[in-house]
């Protein structure tokens, strides 16, 4: 994956598919803000 070039807001990752998703977003070296 390539480097992160910003930060990535996600809404509603406190739930069962947003959670997910920052999982993996954060696994692959992404900056995330959970909203």
């Amino acid at each position: 994956m390539a480097e992160a070039k910003g930060t990535l807001l996600v809404t509603g990752g406190a739930g069962y598919i947003g959670s997910h998703t920052v999982a993996r977003l954060h696994e692959g070296g992404e900056r995330v803000v959970v909203l």
